[in-house]
């Protein structure tokens, strides 16, 4: 009986005990002063290597990507990019109005890519004709001269859509070496479905080239959404738009083909920040 008794009271007391903590004067919580100072530039996408990154800071801000200058619009809006083999620590530096310089670290995450070796080809499959090389060498070159466009649009800042609804048959970042030969790396991702199949513009933009033949890549077109950021299209069996022409987000500009050197239907969709190409699925994942 004693045993039950002492039981209760004890029982009793924790009870007692719990109602003094809940009925405590909020006023005995200890102030808290380590909240920590807002960064001066907020920043979106990945950290590693194919990576596209945009940034928000104050308009007066000027930022620099390891040395080189970047542009920062009248909105405060800076973006930017890592090529597939950016490796390890990347720095942002941010000078304020004031005077203040800040440094912001990026760490790029490594990344495996997908390798093919394939031995055995015949030599003549592998190297084309000179007179193809040639042309290939020429057609890049207006290429090249399509993506150094640069304007202050913001269409970038416009959520991402897919071009076109397929299987991916191919990604950003993969490989084939050829009888010990290594090829180019692989800058898009493929989508696989039928000819005819419509391929829309991923973001509001641009034309900045359009060509229906050229010797590798086939009907390609070339978009231009803003501070250096271009969209690619190609293998198209379709090209519906010239350049000049503006565009609506979602707008159909084309259709998947297998023309240039393409082994079946796809549209190779890519990405580039100025002439860096990155990788398109982690521009569909982050923004």
């Amino acid at each position: 009986m004693l045993k039950k008794v002492t039981t209760q009271l004890a029982l009793l007391g924790a009870l007692v005990c719990w109602l003094a903590l809940v009925a405590a004067p909020k006023a005995l919580a200890l102030p808290t002063d380590t909240k920590a100072e807002a960064s001066v530039i907020e920043l979106t996408g990945a950290r590693t290597s194919g990576a596209l990154m945009m940034g928000k800071t104050s308009p007066e801000n000027q930022v620099a990507l390891n040395g080189e200058n970047l542009v920062v619009s009248e909105q405060g809006i800076v973006v930017f990019g890592f090529d597939r083999d950016s490796r390890g620590t990347q720095q942002l530096t941010i000078t304020q109005a004031n005077g203040e310089v800040v440094t912001e670290t990026i760490e790029l995450e490594p990344r495996q890519y997908q390798i093919d070796r394939v031995e055995g080809v015949p030599q003549r499959t592998v190297t084309p004709d000179p007179k193809q090389v040639a042309r290939a060498r020429k057609e890049a070159a207006a290429v090249w001269q399509a993506r150094q466009t640069f304007s202050q649009r913001h269409d970038f800042m416009t959520p991402v859509i897919e071009p076109a609804q397929g299987r991916i048959s191919g990604v950003y970042g993969s490989q084939r070496i050829f009888n010990g030969e290594p090829r180019n790396p692989h800058f898009g991702l493929d989508v696989a479905a039928p000819t005819g199949t419509p391929v829309k513009v991923v973001w509001p933009g641009r034309v900045v080239f359009a060509d229906d033949d050229l010797f590798y890549s086939g009907g390609t077109i070339i978009v231009e959404h803003g501070h250096g950021i271009t969209t690619t299209y190609i293998h198209l069996s379709r090209v519906d738009v010239t350049p000049g022409e503006q565009l609506a987000q979602g707008d159909v500009i084309g259709a998947i083909g297998a023309t240039g050197r393409a082994t079946g239907p796809h549209l190779d969709w890519r990405v580039n920040w100025r002439n860096l190409r990155l990788d398109p699925a982690l521009v569909l994942e982050h923004f």
